[in-house]
């Protein structure tokens, strides 16, 4: 469990022995308001021109190792090269992360004082990564809303053991956990977001793409053809960028660091989501603030601050999510105290804890024992 009221910011913090016992899933004897409180008043304020440095800043160091990449590489013998392309867009991956965390916090409202700015920003920098802006948006905004409810949650829904597909039990080993890793990795974002995949069930095909998506609201539709625009131009962008200079050039410039930002924000949420230690709530238990505090900080080391610290803060975040990142260390220090036993961290090495995760948090189940059967618990024994 985590280190409760210390004051240390979470991301000096080791694994503690006691990090996979279960977090309490009883009312907690503090309020939202409460929490707000004991925040200092300068990390509820916005700043444009903070907010931009970390855009500017994010977009030089991109360009830089697209400047070395591109002029550098293909000075190198052979076959040092063909392996620099993947050094490249790992590293690049990394930081356009961090561009993909601005735009997060755009759909937050945690830019700027002005709502314009933040959908111009992140409507820009999400098309910039093929995300859908207004769609990720109002589903996501649904997730902050409904974090911890095993009926209404929007992403990385647990199922139940009943609802468990036929071949889940044949995949509870090494081998089936590796290839379990390296789907969700490659192909959870997109499958995600074309076909709702551990999403929230809808009555009909849910897709982030279609405005007339069971997902959004009717005044919400307009928005999401907006989006759609925006993920167009530039495909369009990229098709003329392979014509001009050819698709290879296209893929190992550009195509590689995608799936790097596609796997971080999946392998990211996925680990802020899914812990042993966690609940998750059926509708005769859940509350907004106990499925808020149903998450956990994690290290992921010098990523935490290319990151913007989403790693890192993400309880204070699920709390307050119209706060600015770099406020969020602060402001978690600040509560840690109250939250005591309610706050999680967990500094396992993240390699280490996405195989752990996989491994034990196959279905989510009450206990046999449970006098209140709306708490459900991660398992993985068939």
């Amino acid at each position: 469990m985590g280190a409760g009221g210390r004051s240390m910011p979470p991301s000096t913090r080791k694994e503690k022995p006691d990090a996979l016992k279960r977090v309490p899933y009883e009312k907690p004897p503090f309020t939202l308001g409460q929490l707000k409180k004991a925040i200092p008043p300068h990390c509820f304020q916005r700043s444009v021109l903070r907010s931009f440095s970390y855009v500017v800043y994010d977009f030089i160091i991109a360009f830089l190792l697209y400047f070395v990449a591109t002029n550098y590489i293909n000075l190198l013998p052979k076959p040092f090269n063909y392996l620099a392309w993947p050094v490249y867009g790992f590293v690049q991956g990394c930081v356009l992360t961090g561009v993909w965390v601005i735009a997060h916090e755009c759909g937050h409202h945690a830019f700027s004082d002005y709502q314009w700015l933040d959908d111009t920003v992140g409507l820009i920098l999400h098309s910039f990564l093929l995300v859908p802006y207004f769609s990720w948006k109002y589903s996501h905004r649904r997730h902050h809303s409904n974090t911890g409810s095993i009926e209404k949650d929007e992403v990385f829904v647990p199922k139940t053991k009943k609802d468990l597909a036929w071949f889940s039990k044949y995949m509870n080993n090494p081998l089936g956990r590796l290839l379990t890793l390296s789907v969700t990795l490659t192909l959870g974002w997109p499958l995600y977001l074309l076909f709702n995949v551990s999403g929230r069930r809808y009555e009909r095909f849910a897709c982030h793409f279609d405005p007339s998506s069971p997902i959004y609201s009717d005044r919400e539709r307009l928005q999401i053809y907006i989006s759609d625009v925006g993920i167009l131009t530039m495909t369009y962008g990229l098709y003329r960028l392979a014509v001009a200079k050819g698709l290879a050039w296209v893929l190992c410039v550009y195509g590689g660091p995608l799936l790097v930002v596609n796997g971080f924000l999946v392998l990211i949420t996925f680990l802020q989501h899914t812990h042993p230690s966690l609940p998750h709530y059926d509708s005769t238990e859940w509350d907004w603030l106990r499925g808020a505090l149903a998450t956990v900080d994690r290290d992921y080391g010098i990523l935490n601050k290319v990151f913007h610290n989403i790693t890192d803060t993400h309880v204070a975040h699920h709390l307050i999510s119209t706060m600015p990142h770099y406020h969020a260390m602060e402001a978690t220090k600040a509560i840690k105290p109250i939250l005591g036993k309610y706050y999680q961290f967990d500094g396992t090495p993240v390699f280490k804890a996405m195989f752990r995760e996989v491994k034990e948090c196959m279905y989510v189940e009450a206990d046999e024992d449970a006098q209140n059967k709306g708490v459900l618990w991660y398992r993985n024994k068939f």
